[in-house]
């Protein structure tokens, strides 16, 4: 194209000929903020008549992209991006392990060499796909899982790989894992969209807090009570329903025994070099839990213990010192692993399936059984949303605790009135009307081949209106009448009036001629072989 000057304008993008005959849009896209190379959108068109009108749309594709900022800037790899998002993001230190651990285990082997740019919603949900049916990403080939790598005898340990899904909830946070990082990429302007964002990851599991029940709760204390240090620590994660981290940081100033109050400030950790440290909260906020006379007992003779041990020690005692400690002067708290590596062995002593976590489920099910509101129960628990996740988690048990409140309710509820019985004598026209037409038929003044009252017989009779007559009959008539064993107990809803009247109606001996009679002109014996399905 000529400009004004007389210059020819240099054109955007080019289009190359491979040697296969296809062709090869190429875009400009302006410098990788990664690698500081010039980053070019790429297109191949497979060669055909077509070829070149396909490739010219491409190049205007690729072209309307770059101008409306909408393509992606770099060819960074999804390694790259995820390094980058954790450098900046700002998150705790437990959960940025977790996130480390599971992107390093189950996301940079498989989708980390992958362009980001290349990266979209199909590509995801095959990938939640494979990680449901294996966690190792076999492919659903068998080969045999060695305990080490290089060359090695091979143990009992070396055993064949068995398939074993990843769940629900750990996909779920691979997805808002990589969701994050990629919002993170569409705001850098790396990729244009986010294919998390489009991706549909498994629906959420359904929560299942399987607490001990009662008897077993009572086997775990009696079986931890053998070390009284090891069963204080059981009895107050029973009834105050602190986490684990939040009871190896627990110091002996936290405990207020005068005022029967615990406050829970930090919580424990290990740091990637295995190191316990400190933080916050999980909810970064203290809670104050108030403790009942027999916990304020045995957190009194805990204390008693640990005094004793620092007299024989000559050492003096100290309010920072760790509640739960291995150590005899309490200097140094528990790691969490250890909590639920010692409280697993005791619960497979004991055959119960259990876990350390499973005494926070049983402090919150207990105190809903007994009536507890939700509010109180999240509080102790340190429960954010103000009982939301209260809510969710323990549904099966406010259950319960709704039908005991209504049980309750009814044990307080005045006495219910009896129901009246029923009137023998008739107190209403329709109930005179079909008493009289029942004597009748029972004491044989009325036979079959008679004919029922008329209307206005029955109106004159009873002293009620003619279409009144007609609502009564409707209404009130029930023949049961012994003797006749065609006769069944039925509603007659006889309208008086012409109608037809399906044969089926009648028994043998029925003319063709009743199907048109007025319904108080059929004879008796027709209407007590009458079903009552017709009318």
């Amino acid at each position: 194209m000529a400009a004004s000057n007389g210059r020819s304008k240099r054109q955007r993008g080019e289009i190359e000929t491979l040697p296969s005959g296809s062709l090869r849009v190429k875009v400009y896209a302006g410098v990788d903020p990664i690698s500081g190379k010039r980053h070019y959108l790429t297109e191949t068109i497979p060669a055909g008549r077509t070829a070149a009108k396909e490739a010219e749309k491409a190049r205007t594709r690729l072209l309307a992209q770059v101008d409306e900022r909408r393509n992606p800037r770099t060819r960074a790899t999804l390694d790259q991006l995820l390094d980058r998002w954790l450098e900046v993001a700002d998150i705790e230190a437990t959960t940025r392990m977790g996130y480390v651990n599971k992107l390093n285990k189950h996301v940079r082997p498989v989708l980390g060499k992958l362009p980001v740019g290349r990266l979209d919603a199909e590509t995801l949900e095959s990938f939640y796909a494979s990680l449901r049916r294996c966690r190792d990403w076999c492919g659903g080939k068998a080969y045999v899982k060695h305990r080490m790598e290089g060359e090695h005898t091979c143990t009992p340990k070396c055993r064949q790989h068995v398939c074993k899904p990843l769940s629900a909830s750990s996909v779920r946070q691979i997805h808002w894992i990589l969701s994050g990082a990629l919002s993170r990429g569409v705001r850098w302007r790396w990729i244009a969209v986010n294919p998390a964002g489009q991706a549909e990851p498994p629906a959420p599991p359904h929560p299942d807090p399987q607490p001990p029940n009662p008897a077993d709760a009572a086997r775990i204390i009696n079986e931890a009570w053998r070390d009284p240090d090891w069963g204080a620590l059981v009895w107050l994660a029973m009834t105050t329903g602190a986490r684990r981290g939040e009871l190896c940081a627990l110091r002996w100033h936290h405990l207020g025994l005068a005022a029967g109050v615990l406050t829970l400030r930090r919580s424990a950790y290990l740091d990637e070099n295995g190191e316990l440290r400190e933080k916050d909260t999980k909810t970064h906020q203290q809670r104050r839990v108030a403790l009942d006379p027999e916990t304020i007992e045995v957190m009194r003779e805990l204390h008693s213990r640990y005094l004793d041990r620092l007299a024989q020690l000559d050492a003096d005692a100290d309010p920072a010192d760790y509640v739960f400690s291995p150590e005899p002067d309490n200097s140094r708290g528990y790691r969490p692993d250890t909590i639920t590596q010692r409280y697993g062995r005791l619960a497979t002593r004991l055959g119960i399936d259990s876990h350390i976590h499973a005494l926070r489920h049983y402090s919150a099910t207990e105190l809903i059984n007994a009536g507890v509101d939700v509010r109180t129960v999240a509080g102790r628990l340190g429960h954010g949303g103000g009982g939301t996740t209260t809510l969710r988690v323990y549904a099966a048990w406010l259950a319960e605790s709704d039908q005991r409140a209504a049980g309750t309710l009814a044990a307080r509820m005045p006495i219910r009135p009896l129901t009246p019985p029923r009137r023998a004598v008739p107190s209403s026209p329709y109930q005179t009307i079909a008493t009289k037409l029942r004597q009748q038929i029972a004491t044989g003044l009325l036979r079959p081949g008679d004919q029922l009252p008329a209307t206005a017989e029955l109106a004159r009779t009873h002293g009620v209106s003619e279409a009144g007559s007609q609502y009564y009959v409707r209404f009130g008539l029930r023949v049961n009448t012994p003797g006749w064993s065609s006769v069944r107990t039925w509603w007659l809803t006889m309208r008086f009036s012409f109608a037809r009247v399906p044969s089926t109606c009648f028994g043998r001996g029925s003319t063709p001629s009743a199907r048109q009679m007025p319904l108080a002109r059929i004879p008796v014996g027709a209407v007590l072989r009458m079903c009552r399905i017709c009318w």
